[in-house]
């Protein structure tokens, strides 16, 4: 009896049981993002955006998961609450100093979501570390800011920023559109039109909707 022959999946599942790596698993990620970004376990996801930063929390704070962050004078935590973010299930570290890389290592470790904004850029071997430690515990790793982070899974990026609200000299910023852009190492960019946030407050994708009020265009 000719038993078949194993697929390319079957073996990289064997490889990653040999070296002791629980495979990669999905993570509830924002319905805006459905289709653009798939967070998985293990993963490192980069952006120079508060705002996405806190889109990426949303997900699996929704879902349920237990969030941390370190370094958190950037962050407006009214900000993150009006993402999804539930801080009621955050951990929140606002000034580690020189520890902040000891902190997020301890973080991973019994939490589902750490952000980070490290102050300095990372070398190889720090990041090599977490990495493992985020492979072995099954967290996800979110870093804020234009600090060097080595092999990150993606870098998400906000341009072309349209605010909506303001007239000739009066009004109030009601509403805004931008594209948020999802880089993976040397694959071309993908983006996507969102409202973020729309006259409601929700963060969703921009379909193509007329409006009669007036705009204003700034630089992402």
């Amino acid at each position: 009896m000719t038993l078949p022959a194993p697929s390319i999946d079957d073996l990289r599942e064997r490889v990653r049981r040999l070296e002791g790596r629980p495979a990669a698993q999905p993570v509830a990620t924002h319905p805006a993002l459905e289709g653009l970004l798939q967070l998985q376990t293990g993963g490192v996801y980069a952006t120079g955006s508060a705002g996405v930063l806190g889109l990426l929390m949303a997900g699996p704070s929704a879902d349920g998961a237990w969030c941390g962050i370190v370094g958190t004078a950037r962050l407006g935590l009214e900000a993150l609450a009006a993402a999804g973010v539930r801080l009621d299930r955050c951990v929140l570290v606002p000034d580690p100093q020189s520890c902040w890389i000891e902190v997020t290592a301890a973080l991973v470790d019994v939490l589902g979501v750490v952000a980070v904004v490290p102050p300095v850029d990372v070398g190889e071997r720090d990041a090599g570390r977490l990495a493992a430690r985020l492979r072995a515990r099954g967290s996800v790793l979110l870093t804020l800011g234009d600090r060097l982070w080595p092999r990150v899974d993606a870098r998400i990026d906000v341009t072309d920023v349209e605010w909506v609200g303001l007239g000739q000299g009066h009004g109030h910023l009601q509403a805004r559109r931008v594209t948020l852009g999802v880089r993976r190492g040397t694959a071309p960019v993908r983006t996507r039109r969102l409202w973020f946030p729309d006259l409601d407050q929700r963060i969703r994708p921009a379909a193509d909707e007329q409006h009669d009020t007036r705009t204003l265009r700034s630089v992402g």
